[in-house]
């Protein structure tokens, strides 16, 4: 039996899916009421074909518990945040939960963190707490990394075809571990060891936080002398080796706007590019506030009530808020004291978290002069025709109605 430890935006579906393909799981969260849902029969946040594999995983024997398991294999799928001012991992959540295996665990338990951590985690921060317990490593418990690859919005079909990494102290572990993703993994799974399985999983992440600010960059550059971004991009990449992305109001979910901050905390002066690249994202939300009053100034809008966010998650189609631009664009108003009056939309958060949140599109358009385009979910795509007496900010390029303006 697999304990997974931690159920939510990573937990949940690993469990499930391992559960739906045979394996016997229990799921423990601390959150109670997290819990009382799951075994309510619910799932706790909205993705495609989340609630069929629930329901599969329960025809299988799944268990929610907030109890840790007496068992030999434990998934730990906890968040890792980073300290805001050294930029290093905060590691409290992975130890809190390998100090409560190490409670119950069995033997030669084979303690798996899926967590994404920085480089060198494992060795700095879980090592010696099972040092300190008194097991040897290798002998009473083994310590993998097997970071997760899966994105909000594709879960389903990420677990099932993305290739994966374990990272373990012994071939003949890692293999063991191998074979559990191996029941529902249809992509390549690597056998290596844990620090360099650590590094891959934030230098992928990394990677595509410097593309993205690439593009971003480049928005600012061709804003200042007045030029399409867009069209210069849609140029560029028609070169066979060109593929630049397209810029964005900034970066959000908790892989791509946290991961390379853990390279720069633990590399001062060598991530260079990374620190810079992390600036330049994490500065788009400021940018659009700026277009913002421009076009405000440009089209003689004066009232701050008749402006309008499109969307509060960090990405289209998924509930998921974690690191989200717009709720940056608004802490950054609610400093100057005007972050309560601009109207706030998406039909994916369906409870109030911010003042002025409305819950219907038209209501919504009906009370604003100016839209602006933060998420491109399916809905606004599909209702563009409603936006045509607007004034309209597309930081996503999905509105070819005249006279939007974009970044």
């Amino acid at each position: 039996m697999i304990n997974v430890i931690g159920l939510g935006y990573i937990g949940l579906p690993t469990a499930l899916m391992m559960a739906s393909h045979g394996i016997e799981i229990v799921g423990t969260d601390c959150n109670k009421e997290l819990i009382q849902t799951l075994n309510a029969g619910k799932t706790t946040f909205k993705e495609d074909g989340l609630d069929e594999l629930f329901q599969d995983a329960v025809n299988t024997g799944i268990k929610f518990s907030t109890v840790y398991q007496e068992t030999d294999t434990y998934i730990v799928t906890v968040p890792t945040p980073y300290d805001v001012f050294s930029k290093k991992i905060d590691a409290k959540y992975v130890q809190a939960a390998v100090k409560c295996v190490m409670e119950v665990c069995l033997k030669g338990s084979i303690i798996v963190i899926e967590s994404t951590i920085s480089p060198g985690t494992i060795d700095k921060h879980v090592r010696p707490l099972v040092e300190e317990k008194g097991f040897i490593i290798g002998q009473d418990i083994n310590l993998v990394h097997a970071p997760e690859r899966i994105i909000p919005g594709n879960m389903i079909y990420e677990l099932l075809h993305n290739n994966r990494t374990i990272g373990a102290d012994s071939r003949e572990i890692g293999e063991k571990i191998k074979n559990f993703y191996s029941s529902f993994c249809q992509g390549e799974i690597v056998v290596t060891d844990i620090c360099t399985a650590e590094m891959t999983k934030v230098i992928e992440n990394t990677y595509r936080d410097i593309n993205i600010a690439y593009a971003n960059e480049l928005a600012k550059i061709c804003r200042s002398d007045n030029l399409d971004v867009y069209e210069i991009i849609r140029i560029a990449n028609k070169h066979p080796r060109v593929n630049i992305l397209s810029p964005g109001p900034g970066v959000g979910g908790h892989c791509i706007s946290v991961d390379p901050w853990f390279l720069v905390g633990d590399y001062p002066g060598l991530a260079n590019i990374i620190l810079a690249a992390r600036k330049i994202n994490d500065s788009m939300p400021e940018f659009v506030l700026e277009r913002i009053y421009d076009i405000m100034k440009e089209t003689r809008i004066t009232d701050v009530s008749r402006v309008g966010f499109y969307g509060l998650t960090y990405k289209e189609n998924v509930d998921d808020m974690r690191e989200s631009p717009t709720l940056q664009m608004l802490e950054t108003m609610e400093k100057h004291l005007c972050g309560n009056l601009v109207k706030v939309y998406d039909p994916f958060i369906e409870i109030d978290i911010i003042p002025n949140q409305m819950h219907d599109l038209d209501e919504f358009l009906e009370a604003v002069d100016l839209v602006v385009l933060l998420v491109g979910h399916d809905e606004i795509k599909n209702n563009m025709d409603k936006l045509k007496d607007k004034v309209i900010l597309d930081t996503r390029k999905i509105c070819d109605l005249e006279g939007t303006y974009r970044l």
